[in-house]
Parts: structure tokens; sequence; C-alpha cells
């Protein structure tokens, strides 16, 4: 029997979308706000999250805070690498600049704990897919930025995550430009069956 007659409607509507996720670095206003940043927030509450640590923070940079954000990174910046700051300062100005909206994504980490700190930040991670197929689901696009600021204790102490809990990157929404779609990978090249 065929079972994808009976699938609803809404199923292969919703696994349309999820199909044509990719990330989105050219991003314009508007960015979600009100209740679509909230649905976009829920999405990320619901991630997989074992022994219901529900280890997921999400900090929102947007509007007026974005430039004073911008320079409390450049001061990490230029305590990490002063030879190529300049540089690097600007670079991130400007991302902040014309990314509509940020949020920062955290997990904060119970240490010793029996479930395993990666399964923590692996909810996170999940989290952070959420709220990038919510993002899209309602016409939004974003990208999760990492790179040497995510991993900077400094950056990670300006949000408010201090060890040993852990900032996991920043997830950049707005929306997208139009722009090509890239082509989906290969199913061939990532999967195999184990027989054993």
């Amino acid at each position: 029997m065929d079972h994808t007659l009976e699938r609803p409607v809404a199923s292969s509507t919703a696994l349309h979308l999820l199909l044509s996720r990719q990330s989105s670095g050219a991003l314009v206003e508007p960015a979600p706000s009100g209740a679509d940043l909230d649905l976009i927030l829920d999405a990320g509450l619901r991630a997989p999250d074992h022994g219901r640590l529900r280890p997921w923070r999400f900090v929102i940079i947007r509007d007026d805070a974005k430039p004073a954000w911008a320079e409390r990174v450049a001061e990490a910046i230029e305590l990490r690498d002063p030879e190529n700051a300049p540089a690097m300062i600007e670079k991130y100005r400007a991302w902040v600049q014309r990314t509509p909206l940020i949020v920062a994504l955290g997990a904060e980490i119970q240490a010793n704990h029996k479930i395993p700190e990666i399964e923590q930040l692996l909810s996170a991670g999940a989290a952070a897919m959420n709220m990038l197929n919510a993002a899209h689901f309602l016409g939004y696009g974003g990208m999760w930025v990492t790179g040497a600021n995510a991993y900077d204790p400094r950056v990670a102490s300006a949000l408010g995550f201090e060890a040993p809990s852990r900032l996991v990157g920043f997830l950049a929404l707005g929306t997208p430009r139009p722009g090509p779609s890239l082509a989906r990978p290969s199913r061939d090249v990532h999967v195999r069956e184990w027989r054993g």
C-alpha cells in the first residue's frame, strides 16, 4: 500500500519547506519580530533535551543595541589579535550593521552531570536548527555563524555565558534576498546502510 497518499497536505507542505531551507547570509529588513519572533524562539524551546535540563539560552541583539554590541566584540578582537584587529573589527562592525537581527545561542552547561556535556551542547544545536527552520517556514532567512568571536570567553562573558556555560554561535535572521538555490547534497555520498 502506498502510504504517501494518506499523508495530509500540511505534512507534504512542511516537508517541501524543510527541503528548500538553506543558509542565507544576504539578509535585509524586515527581521522577525513580535509574534513571528516568539514562534521562532518557541521552536527553539522544543528541541530534543535529554534529562529535561533545558540548556538552551537565547540573547536577542537588535536595533539600537547593535552598535554597542559591535563595540564590545571589537574590544575582544583587539585583545585577541591586536595585529589584525583593525581589519577584523571593521569587518565585524559591517556584519552587525547589515544583519537585521542577531540571536546569540548559548548552552547553560551543568558540569559533572549524568547527562554528558556533549549532549547538552547538542541540545543547543538542535534548538538552533529548530529556530532556523521556523524562520524559514515563516518566510525569513537565516544563518548560523560561529568563528573566533563565538569561541572567545570575553564575548561569551559579555552575553552572560560564564564557564562552564558556553556560547555556541549566533543566528543572523532577516528577509533573504532572492538568489540561486543550492544543490542538495547527494544521499549516496552521506548515507550508508550498516549490514553487520
